[in-house]
């Protein structure tokens, strides 16, 4: 039997909205995002983009286990499209952030997931982009770094001229968002206020 990620989906996301994307697990919210930037192909209908986009997806993907976290800066900014000299410019000021400074030349492989998620977080919300996908960016970390990384990424935000975050706490979807969505086992059942969108979920 086959099974469809996503069936039928249809909507417009305008120069600056930013819309949140809501559903359980498996509902199709990541997939989704993938197909808006380009990584997935729809097998049907299509995906019309005026702008460059950043995706913020598995973040700490990109990085070589081997490597040390200042070489994985270098490689994952090389993926996100900075140059040396660029990097250059920015390494001290990603290395402060991520609060990595005595284990930045240590390979990442030693690292613990809240560390990687740190590094990876620092290097990708480094970028000025003009559409922002992000999917789950923090999902680690200790409650101080959090508070900062929410902080960095409203700035992110506010400096895109479209965003839009799959997420999971909806407390950020409320605060970031002005539409939401709610996804449920492929097909978008919701479309609307950000606090109305997530009672809407609540109630599923």
């Amino acid at each position: 039997e086959p099974f469809y990620a996503l069936k039928d989906i249809n909507f417009d996301i305008y120069p600056g909205e930013t819309v949140g994307i809501i559903g359980r697990n498996g509902a199709g919210k990541s997939t989704l995002l993938k197909v808006i930037s380009g990584i997935l192909k729809p097998t049907k209908g299509s995906v019309e983009v005026n702008g460059s986009i950043q995706p913020l997806i598995e973040i700490a993907a990109g990085f070589n286990p081997e490597f040390s976290g200042r070489e994985n800066i270098y490689l994952n900014g090389y993926m996100l499209g900075f140059s040396r000299e660029q990097l250059k410019a920015k390494e001290k000021e990603i290395i402060d952030f991520s609060e990595l400074e005595n284990f930045i030349d240590v390979p990442v492989k030693y690292y613990s997931s809240g560390m990687s998620v740190r590094l990876a977080f620092t290097i990708a919300t480094s970028v000025e982009p003009e559409i922002l996908l992000l999917d789950e960016m923090i999902s680690a970390g200790d409650a101080g770094f959090i508070k900062k990384a929410r902080s960095r990424m409203e700035s992110l935000v506010k400096r895109a001229k479209g965003v839009v975050i799959v997420s999971h706490d909806l407390q950020l979807v409320r605060e970031f968002a002005t539409r939401a969505v709610v996804i449920d086992k492929g097909e978008l059942i919701f479309d609307g206020d950000p606090n109305q969108t997530v009672d809407k979920y609540l109630n599923l």
